[in-house]
């Protein structure tokens, strides 16, 4: 029996680990041990380490780490926190192999730990790309500590081996999101009105922002300028006799999330036909996606859970630069200006006549089962030790070497 440790500290994050976290607890040849951290612990943010608990899950471990703050100065302490507190997680539970996912700052921390107690490390969704975040760094990062590398498609596969990783630790498993579409039975519309205390209109658009966290100071200016876009196009919906519904879920603890929070509070407060959640879980975030028109946003479920939905991205600014998209996703620029001319491109007959053609990049789902037989089968015994892997290119690499250069 192997002992595998899953490690979570965000709703979104838990959301896509979920059916991984299923096969491995329905599997004799595990023993699971769940960590819950960061944003899970945190009244702020929902408690939503209940949501672990109420889908049947014992936590092994819940480690407090998340300040009251979201300066650059708080999350640097939060780090801190996680590096010491969870190794004292590790020392008590001693797992064979832990799981991680993504590229969050706790997440980065816990993995750096691990390396120092040689305990290997699974990777789920590394060689993505988030060039507008300190994620993009933090996930390559964690990719150079990891041991298995669980990846959604053949680039980032591909990205992951650049990386000198060999490719027989690197498996094409698809996204794990993909695989929560099918594992859930979604609400039908009565049913989900009721479970969010909300009616859906005409139109509806599921309204998703975080801080791009490479840009200093930007979530006032860029989310006021979303804010702006939705009242005007509100406003032109109303002169057509037509409504629209705003479902909006809050930003997570990134620098500058609560400056975002407080103004979808406000905004809600002064506005019909919307409302806010702090966490709406996986089962009515992804029932909410078959009756809108778009997400807006910059979420990564824009990219890698709406096109299975066969509905529109409103991708906004940078914050998901790099990643691989269908051709559902309509990026623009974090300006009212730029946002309104997506809402138009959104209802063209050109862009919703090409919808039901959709196809999910991220694939079809089967992600966690691939990945549950890999951990089953997969010798750790002498796994720590890794040779970097030398991609061979077939032409030659120009270095810019200024001394080289001067010496002509």
């Amino acid at each position: 029996m192997r002992t595998i440790c899953i490690i979570t500290g965000t709703r979104a994050e838990w959301g896509l680990l979920t059916p991984l976290a299923k096969a491995l607890q329905a599997d004799p040849a595990f023993k699971l041990q769940i960590i819950a951290t960061g944003a899970h612990l945190s009244p702020e943010f929902g408690l939503t380490y209940k949501a672990i608990e109420s889908d049947g899950f014992i936590i092994d471990k819940k480690v407090e780490i998340l300040l009251s703050s979201d300066t650059p100065q708080s999350l640097c302490k939060t780090m801190g926190l996680a590096q010491i507190s969870i190794a004292e997680s590790y020392e008590a539970l001693k797992p064979d192999l832990i799981v991680v996912l993504g590229d969050r700052y706790e997440i980065f921390a816990c993995v750096a730990s691990a390396m120092i107690f040689r305990i290997p490390v699974a990777h789920l969704h590394g060689g993505e790309a988030t060039e507008g975040l300190i994620d993009e760094a933090i996930r390559h990062s964690i990719t150079k500590m990891s041991h298995l590398h669980f990846v959604a498609n053949a680039a980032y596969a591909k990205r992951v081996i650049q990386l000198g990783e060999s490719p027989d630790r690197v498996f094409e498993v698809g996204g794990f999101g993909v695989d929560v579409i099918h594992s859930l039975c979604l609400l039908e519309k009565g049913a989900l009105q009721k479970e969010l205390g909300f009616t859906f209109m005409e139109h509806n658009f599921l309204i998703t922002f975080h801080p791009v966290t490479l840009e200093n100071a930007s979530a006032l200016e860029q989310f006021g300028e979303l804010l702006s876009a939705l009242t005007s196009f509100k406003e032109t919906l109303q002169a057509d006799n037509k409504t629209l519904g705003l479902i909006f879920t809050k930003a997570n603890a990134d620098t500058e999330g609560r400056i975002i929070n407080q103004m979808i509070d406000t905004f809600v407060s002064r506005t019909p036909h919307t409302i806010c959640f702090d966490s709406m879980g996986q089962l009515r975030y992804l029932s909410t996606m078959q009756y809108v028109d778009a997400l807006v946003g910059n979420s990564s479920s824009g990219l890698g859970e709406a096109p299975s939905f066969k509905i529109g991205t409103i991708n906004i600014g940078d914050r998901q630069k790099g990643r691989i998209k269908a051709q559902s996703i309509i990026d623009v620029s974090p300006t009212k200006e730029s946002i309104l001319q997506g809402f138009a491109t959104l209802f063209s007959p050109t862009f919703q006549a090409k919808l039901p053609a959709t196809t999910n990049p991220y694939g079809n789902g089967g992600a966690a089962e691939k990945t549950k037989e890999i951990l089953k089968t997969y010798p750790l015994e002498g796994i720590l030790k890794k040779s970097f892997y030398d991609v061979q290119y077939s032409a030659p690499i120009c270095y810019n070497d200024p001394l080289l250069s001067a010496k002509g």
